[in-house]
This record gives C-alpha cells, structure tokens and sequence, in this order.
C-alpha cells in the first residue's frame, strides 16, 4: 500500500467509529422524555451493560497512555498492587453505601445528604463533586490532544507543535463527545460504554502481541533486557537497613506499595467509587440493587488484568525502543504509547488501536458530563434556580449544562497539557491527585451519614469538609503545577508551582497521592462526629420528584 492509502485506510476506520458511537448515543436517546430517564435510565440498563460502563469509565485515557507510561517509566507492575484496594472498597461500598442511595431513591447522592444533614452540606458536597470532576477529567482529556498530536506530527513532521496543537485535539475529541451526551443522556453513556470496553480491551491485547512481536529474538530478548530489574507487583517500600524514621518516610513518600494499596487505594476507590456522582449513577441504572451490587465487584476484579495488560505494554514498549532506537520517539512518557501506535502499528489495525485510545477518553468523558449535568439540576438549578421546572426544562437546562461543563474541561486539559510539557510528568500521579485533594472531604462526610445516625451539624459538616481539604494539601505537602494568574489576565502563559507543604517541617514527608482521600476522610469524619445532628427524615415527594 502507498504511504495516502494506508491514510485512507486507517481515516476510514476511525470515521466509521465515531459515526457508530454518535449514532448509538442519539439513538438511546430518542424517548429522554423525564429527567429521570436522562439521568437513571428508568433503572432498566442489564448489569452487564452497567458492568462494561464502570470499566469504561474507570479506564480513561489516562489509563491507555498513562499507565503504559507508568509501566515504561518503573519498568515495574508496582502500580498494579493498587487494585488490591479496589476490590476491598468495592465490597463496602456495595453493602455500606448503595442501599441508602436506593431507598431514597435519588437521582444525585448528594440529594442523600440533603436528607441526613441539611442543604448546607449538600451543598459543600456536590459542590467539591463538581469542582472535582472537571478538574480530574479535564487533566484527562488532555491525552485526547496527545493522540491527535502524535497523528498531527506523523503527516506533518516539518510542522512545530505548540500548546494550540494539543488545544485543538482536545477540542474535537470533547465537542463529539458532548454532542451526543447532551442528547442521549445516562442511556447514551451506558450503551456506547459498552463497545468502547470492548474495544479497548480488544486493542491492548493486540498491542502486547504486535510489540513483541516486533522486539527482534521475542520473549527471550525480554528477558535478557529485565534481567536483574525488580519487576514484581507487590513491593513494600520498607527498608529495613535504613532508621526506622527515614524507613517511614521513604515508605509513604512511595505511592506504589502494600500500605498504599491496602490502605490508601482502599479509601480513594470508596471515594471515586461511592461519593462520586459519576460513578454511582451508572449503578443506579441497574434494575435493583441486588445486580447493581455484582455489577460493581466484579468490575473490581476486572480491573486487575486490565491494569496488568497496560503496565505490560509500557515494559515492552521500554524494551523494543532499547533494541529498536528511535530518534523521534518523544520525551514526554505520556506520548510513548501513542508514537508506537501511528508509527509502528499495522494499516488499519492502527486505525482501530487509535479508536480504542478515542473510545477510553470519551468513555469518561461523556460520564462525567452526565453526571455533572444531573448534579448541577438536581443540587442547584431545581432547589434554587427554577423551583417550578417542568420536566422539559429541566432536560433542556441539563442539556445547556453538559455544554458547559465540557468547556470548562477543555480550559482545565489545556492547562494540564501545558504542565505536562513543562515538567514531563506522568499523568497517572497528576489525575489521581487531583482526586484526592477534595474527595477526602466527600467520603469523610459520607462516612458519617451512613456510619452515625445522630451526629454531624449541617453547618459544622461544611467546615469539617474544608479543613479535611486543606490537611491534604498541606500534610501531604502538595505542589500542584499551575500556571501564574498575574500573568494570565497579560495573557501570558508563565508556569507556576503552589506549594501547600511549606508550613509543614522539613521532616516530614511528602506523603504519596494514594493516600490522600484517607487523610481528607479522616480529618473530616472526626470533625463532623463532635457534633449532634437531627435523625435522617423521610424523603419528600419534592425531593423524589
């Protein structure tokens, strides 16, 4: 084939994909006709079709490039260990959390909240959701301009690549996405879910094949690169020839270790898992709560394959460009997985890999914005905005919502794009840590909800919540990549580092983002259990409306 039509080949391929998701997303949505079908599907979606939307989501392009990128940088499957916690938290918030969301029968679980404590926490919650959300898939989407870089520097080589490059890849893949969110709803999310998993799954197989085979003299070249190299999944990061202090500190400064798996992983994926919108709603899909229940811990033991498959591809990747050099292989590790593709994959099999990469991205992406879009009616726009909404309204003012938020995403992917090239970080630590910053918070006061039945004020929960935020940043001793305000409204673009960890002595460690959330959870929760709150109360008809 000629260098135009392999072009064509794959351009067809990627152009049939987007055609089918966009397709499939407007047709689920064709009878939207309450907010309740936009948002919960009349709890009718399979739990095997919820099963592959959880996987879907949780397997974001952060996860198709990031992770390789964590397996290329570590050379380890360390990262892996972090699904132990996964599966444990699985299994609470299973038989802890899922059974109040069903019996109030809500639509946003902040709504639970409402019902526990008083508006002003729901407030606080959904609010940090909202911010959280937009943060935490914003920085994600920025590996939807990576793709679309790497594409952009295969047909165009002489071409310099600037931060409006990545700008534009970002936009695309975002505007297709909230396209056909807006108007499919919860339905339209499920359903493309469902081939984006398969096709992802399909996709990584294929790569850990076609890299080795590709690496001269196969499996045993692989193990004569690794020879020597810790590669095991379960590390302590204990050492024990060093002070039990210094010992210590190292380990938590570490965020791939047992402690960080059992203990930290344990708490973020309660938190990602049982106090995120985004992730809750497609459970509450499922028809009861018995199948939403299986539908979530299996999705936990699926995700160590996945992950495994992903830190796989990365090492191998390592190992090919070490006997294989490549002048233009990009320095950013993020990139690495992406360059393989476009440049090495076979003729329409890259096309369908470069889908795959689309398929995680907008799989997330679309998620979010729906959950996003009911949080905000529910929280604010119904209670506050337009108390009197009539059921079209509320889906039209749902559908203006996911268009905004998917702006606000494309702000905060620009942002993470610029840091990235900055400072070449990986995007795993920065995604996962944005996370970590205010869903602390959010579980903490949950955890008080479901655990306690007459303690938590609605007005101290608020100020719980913000101190659990800020023992964070500042025992976590956090430095967030950010770029100058001042010189933004110049409109200059001019890196920045806020660094929270000052007021901390030197001693102390720079605690790892995986635990995070158990430091805002618990900072909360024993704030919020110092105070009396009233019983929880039966659920209005206007709340359920």
């Amino acid at each position: 084939m000629t260098y135009t039509a392999d072009l064509l080949v794959d351009g067809l391929v990627i152009l049939v994909y987007f055609v089918v998701i966009v397709g499939i997303g407007l047709y689920a949505g064709r009878r939207n006709d309450t907010l309740q079908e936009f948002a919960l599907g009349g709890h009718k979606i399979p739990w095997w079709a919820v099963l592959a939307s959880i996987i879907a989501a949780e397997t974001s392009a952060a996860t198709f490039l990031g992770t390789p990128a964590e397996g290329y940088k570590t050379l380890g499957f360390a990262y892996a260990q972090l699904a132990i916690g996964t599966i444990l938290a699985r299994v609470i918030i299973a038989y802890l959390f899922l059974a109040p969301y069903f019996q109030f029968k809500v639509q946003s679980i902040y709504e639970y909240l409402t019902v526990r404590f008083g508006s002003r926490t729901k407030n606080m919650a959904s609010g940090i959701f909202l911010l959280g959300r937009v943060l935490g898939i914003g920085v994600r989407l920025y590996l939807g301009g990576v793709i679309l870089v790497v594409i952009w520097r295969y047909l165009f080589p002489d071409v310099q690549i600037t931060i409006w490059t990545y700008f534009w890849g970002i936009v695309f893949v975002t505007a297709v996405t909230a396209a056909y969110t807006a108007v499919g709803g919860i339905k339209a999310v499920v359903w493309t879910d469902l081939i984006q998993a398969c096709l992802m799954c399909g996709a990584v197989v294929f790569a850990i094949f076609t890299i080795l085979h590709s690496i001269p003299g196969g499996l045993g070249k692989v193990h004569e690169m690794l020879d020597g190299r810790e590669v095991a999944m379960f590390q302590t990061g204990w050492e024990a020839t060093k002070p039990f202090g210094e010992a210590l500190r190292q380990m938590l400064e570490n965020p791939y270790t047992i402690l960080a798996a059992i203990l930290g992983s344990t708490f973020l994926t309660m938190a990602t898992h049982g106090t995120d919108q985004d992730m809750v709603q497609r459970m509450l899909t499922a028809e009861n709560i018995n199948k939403s229940r299986f539908s979530l811990i299996v999705s936990g033991f699926a995700d160590i394959p996945i992950v495994l498959a992903f830190l796989a591809v990365g090492i191998l990747l390592w190992v090919y460009y070490q006997v294989c050099p490549d002048p233009a292989l990009p320095a950013a590790h993020n990139e690495i997985f992406a360059h393989y593709i476009v440049h090495e994959m076979p003729v329409g099999i890259r096309g369908l890999i470069v889908a795959g990469v689309f398929a995680t991205m907008m799989g997330s992406t679309s998620a979010a914005l729906n959950a996003l879009a009911t949080s905000f009616i529910r929280d604010f726009y119904q209670p506050y905005f337009n108390k009197t909404s009539t059921d079209a309204q509320s889906i039209r003012a749902a559908r203006t919502a996911t268009l905004v938020f998917a702006a606000l995403m494309i702000f905060v992917a620009t942002g993470a794009a610029y840091a990235v090239l900055e400072t070449n970080i990986t995007i795993i630590p920065l995604a996962l840590g944005v996370l970590g910053y205010g869903y602390g918070a959010l579980l903490g006061i949950f955890l008080l909800g479901v655990l306690t039945k007459t303690r938590g004020n609605d007005v101290a929960n608020v100020v719980s919540m913000l101190l659990g935020i800020a023992a964070v940043l500042v025992l976590g001793k956090v430095k967030i990549p950010a770029i100058d305000p001042i010189a933004l409204f110049k409109f200059q673009l001019i890196p920045a580092e806020w660094n929270f960890g000052i007021l901390m002595p030197e001693w102390w460690p720079a605690i790892s983002w995986p635990y995070y959330v158990f430091i805002g959870s618990t900072v909360t929760f024993l704030l919020g259990v110092l105070f009396k709150s009233r019983p929880a109360v039966a659920h209005t008809e206007a709340q359920t409306t």
